[in-house]
């Protein structure tokens, strides 16, 4: 009786969460093989996989997925660095370490919008306090915000930034359940700090480091919101990403049949790119493991 009425609770909530979920991939899917404008509007006509031979076509969808991917691989190798080491030096308790765990957290509690909107007045050109600062040294001013290398390099650093947190708790929280039995008989035999985090420290949270960069990785070819408000995809295209690319082709173009194909274009590359690392990190752990 108690099996039944579960069920009764269960399955239509279970379905209604399917259906919703189902039916806007579905339609999207279809509606990536015709060709839909809103502006001007124009009839829906099946034109097949011309929607997706066009986009592998654009140089423009490589470059923003090359842009895509240097921004996050780059953003979340020094998530990962910084991150390991400030939850190292936390969970040591190092004086201050309760000011800290806060103050380090409060980036990651920021609305991206907020951040790119205070990193624009930053590295403003001519009156953000960055440039104001090589000033007062004798030193040119820096195109921050209008040349490519410059621009990449101050989104890495914003979402190095703002994110790095989330990696601090997580690590922390690891390290605080690692058994202390195993680092005291480490003490007694004299092994050195370095030894200590190399072959026990590590190895033991390394199925943890992967999931915490393999959910930056996902999280990070999201990016949309800051590169919109600080660059816009400028120069030219040189900070476009993935998203910003699809934003562009649907809110601007309304073209909204290659949106949807490069929506699932975009949906390709992270599933390859997400396989790839997967695999790389499960082989890494089984070595460890041995």
């Amino acid at each position: 009786m108690n099996d039944r009425v579960k069920h009764i609770f269960i399955w239509p909530a279970f379905l209604l969460v399917l259906v919703i979920t189902l039916f806007p991939l579905i339609y999207a899917l279809t509606v990536s093989f015709q060709t839909v404008r809103i502006v001007p509007p124009t009839p829906a006509r099946f034109v097949g996989f011309d929607n997706y031979a066009d986009i592998l076509a654009n140089a423009r969808f490589w470059g923003a997925i090359a842009t895509t991917a240097t921004i996050v691989i780059i953003s979340v190798l020094a998530q990962y660095a910084i991150g390991f080491s400030v939850a190292l030096a936390l969970h040591h308790n190092v004086p201050g370490a309760s000011l800290f765990r806060v103050t380090f957290l409060l980036p990651m509690f920021l609305a991206p919008v907020c951040v790119a909107l205070i990193a624009k007045m930053i590295f403003h050109p001519v009156l953000g306090p960055a440039n104001e600062l090589f000033s007062m040294f004798g030193l040119e001013n820096l195109p921050f915000l209008t040349d490519p290398n410059f621009a990449i390099a101050v989104l890495i650093a914003i979402e190095t930034w703002q994110w790095t947190p989330f990696v601090v708790l997580l690590m922390l929280a690891g390290l605080q359940n690692l058994p202390a039995e195993v680092f005291e008989a480490a003490r007694v035999d004299n092994i050195s700090a370095w030894r200590r985090f190399r072959d026990i420290t590590f190895p033991m949270l390394l199925p943890l480091s992967a999931a915490v960069i393999f959910i930056r990785l996902i999280e990070g070819f999201k990016i949309i919101d800051t590169v919109f408000i600080l660059t816009g995809g400028g120069p030219g295209t040189s900070t476009e990403t993935l998203t910003l690319f699809a934003y562009n082709e649907g809110f601007k173009k309304f073209n909204i049949g290659m949106t949807s194909a490069l929506s699932f274009l975009f949906l390709i590359v992270v599933i390859v790119f997400g396989t790839l690392y997967l695999a790389g990190a499960r082989k890494l752990t089984q070595r460890y493991a041995q």
